[in-house]
């Protein structure tokens, strides 16, 4: 049968894309779940898509997903050993008060550890660092949260391992390559495009440092996190009387019935020197005891009314208040996209009662501050919490990967990093990631054996145990890439990729090469920024390549457009997940990453354009 033309199998796929482009704009389903949705419907619909159940299962045995599952390993057993925290607290201690070191430092440092390790624990040691140091320096975080994520997106074109999308797009370069061999593709080696990496780094940071910092608005005020969150006037200090009602009763009895009864927390006691968190204390209350407590003011005035407190005014309640290096602490943190607990409200969570935390305020992604029916509240990927808990429970929550804590007290992690050390697996670790890569480089073993290699004796050495190992792993990243994969296939055997390739051939004829290459680089920086970079490169890379094998260009060429321009989701909060991570801390708008990133974007079409005719060359090798 036959549609305008166009085979019935055409008709579906192509119909099939705007549908995942759809969802992954809309996010109605997890990006994932659609992938896995894909997968479903191209063997549903094989007799016309030809995708049979093993082609469209594929993706789970496909050597760019499997190294990928290896590389979060690695990188995993690379992060346990303390070395990019040690990095990342050498860096405050060096730059502490300048920001011009400070911003240079972390656009520096981050890009060129982002090439070999997953940035996403790089940039989740750097958060709560920068953040700090530039209240301490009384500039405002958002004018380095931002370059901190665009650098390890840059870091991220340095090598073949240096990004997910980069091992798909070689693996789909290589399958092309087969199916033409005239072309002369093949896949990516390790440090094939790492020159043009390095220049794209180069030019990149510099705008960061330049044009990029000028661009970037001051949205969070440097100062307290209480500041910050706009906390302070639902936070207040009361006086318990010798007639209250209260004293005698179990303080941690006491939170329970005001927070039921009028959404109100009693935080902590003050009693002489001694400050104690209420959550996690037995002890009774008595005369002259101060608390700190958090609601509405009209709601504390109620509150002290009914139970006989008289109202300290003047006693502001501030970081310092409730940040005590001996019992309590403050803590800033955000819910990334992966977390359990994205879709539950905060009372369902159970924080209080399972982590003696209690959340004082809510930054959405996007600005808004929520700071009264907090139990109600659901969690949305990228909201930033400030919540109160004990130095233990911080801790914890900084090794908890439903939540990424984003603000602690510099001094105490440089204290707590000079006790700790590095870990006795660093000379291993590092050991075994360099033997991957350099067995990769020389080409003895192809490099998803490689890795594989490196897990079993990251594992073998003690640098990892086996539940360490599957517990590294991003599941989600890796069911959206097995899910995608044979989409494109799906693209290339129904003859949609030449079919759009000869729409864009005849739309750009009489147009030179580098101008189409470099329409290929936004094309794709445009479509990584809604449907994720991985996404991107699996539908045009063969549309790609197959408009360079009509104009008699160089295919490389244009395998490497895409294969760069999907590292440049700069203009979304959405599109990587650095970029996420940092969208609440930052207090930025959806805006603000179209004004800084899309001059980014275009600059770097121009720079790669002309870095690729410089070292490759826009005709085929005769």
């Amino acid at each position: 049968m036959v549609v305008f033309g166009l085979s019935t199998g055409t008709v579906l796929v192509f119909a099939l894309v705007l549908v995942v482009v759809a969802l992954f704009v809309s996010e109605l389903l997890p990006p994932d779940v659609t992938a896995i949705g894909v997968v479903v419907a191209l063997v549903v619909l094989g007799p016309w898509t030809g995708v049979s159940p093993e082609e469209g299962l594929a993706g789970f045995s496909n050597p760019a997903t499997v190294t990928i599952i290896a590389m979060f390993v690695l990188s995993r057993g690379v992060q346990e050993t303390g070395v990019v925290r040690r990095l990342g607290v050498e860096v405050a201690r060096l730059t502490r008060g300048s920001e011009n070191r400070l911003l240079a430092a972390v656009v520096g440092l981050t890009g060129p550890i982002a090439g070999v390790v997953n940035n996403t624990p790089v940039v989740a040691v750097f958060i709560p660092m920068v953040t700090e140091l530039a209240d301490n320096a009384g500039i405002s975080p958002s004018k380095l949260l931002i370059p901190l994520s665009y650098a390890s997106m840059l870091g991220g074109t340095l090598t073949l391992v240096g990004t997910a999308t980069n091992l798909v797009a070689s693996d789909l370069v290589a399958q092309l390559g087969r199916e033409n061999p005239e072309t002369g593709l093949h896949a990516f080696s390790m440090f094939e495009f790492t020159h043009l990496g390095v220049l794209v780094l180069v030019v990149g940071g510099i705008y960061l440092l330049t044009v990029g910092r000028a661009l970037i608005p001051a949205r969070v005020p440097p100062g307290d996190r209480t500041a910050r969150f706009e906390v302070e006037p639902y936070l207040a200090r009361v006086l318990v009387t010798q007639r209250s009602p209260l004293v005698g009763t179990v303080a941690a009895e006491v939170i329970e019935d005001a927070h039921r009864d009028l959404d109100l927390d009693v935080l902590d006691v003050v009693r002489g020197d001694q400050h104690f968190i209420v959550t996690e204390t037995d002890r009774t209350i008595e005369p002259r005891d101060i608390l700190t407590v958090r609601g509405n003011p009209e709601t504390i005035q109620q509150f002290c009314s009914l139970v006989d407190l008289r109202l300290l005014p003047r006693a502001t309640v501030t970081d310092a208040e409730l940040d005590n290096p001996e019992q309590t602490s403050l803590v800033e943190l955000v819910v990334p996209r992966s977390s359990s607990i994205v879709g539950e409200t905060i009372g369902s969570t159970r924080l209080r009662e399972r982590y003696d935390a209690t959340v004082l305020a809510v930054r959405r992604a996007g600005g808004e501050l929520i700071r009264e029916g907090l139990g109600s509240v659901e969690l949305e990927a990228g909201d930033s919490l400030l919540l109160q808990t004990t130095e233990e429970t911080a801790d914890y929550l900084s090794e908890n990967d439903d939540f990424l804590v984003t603000g602690e007290l510099v001094e105490e992690m440089l204290l707590r990093e000079r006790e700790r050390g590095l870990s006795p697996t660093t000379v291993p670790a590092l050991a075994i990631l360099g033997g991957v890569i350099a067995l990769a480089a020389l080409g003895v073993v192809p490099i998803v054996i490689a890795a594989l290699g490196g897990i079993v004796a990251m594992v073998v050495t003690g640098v990892l145990s086996p539940n360490e190992a599957y517990d590294a792993v991003d599941w989600n990243v890796v069911f959206l890439l097995a899910g995608i994969i044979p989409l494109g296939h799906a693209m290339q055997e129904t003859g949609g990729a030449a079919v759009l390739a000869q729409a864009v051939v005849g739309g750009a004829e009489g147009l030179p090469v580098p101008l189409v290459l470099a329409l290929f680089y936004l094309l794709t920086g445009l479509l990584a920024n809604v449907v994720t970079p991985v996404a991107s490169v699996v539908l045009l890379m063969p549309i790609a390549v197959d408009t360079a094998i009509r104009i008699g260009a160089d295919a490389f060429a244009f395998a490497l457009a895409v294969t760069f321009a999907a590292s440049t989701a700069f203009m979304t909060p959405v599109g990587y997940q650095t970029n996420l991570m940092v969208y609440s801390p930052g207090g930025y708008r959806f805006t603000d990453y179209v004004r800084v990133g899309a001059p980014l974007q275009l600059l770097l079409a121009v720079v790669t354009t002309v870095g690729i005719w410089v070292f490759w060359g826009f005709t085929p090798a005769t």
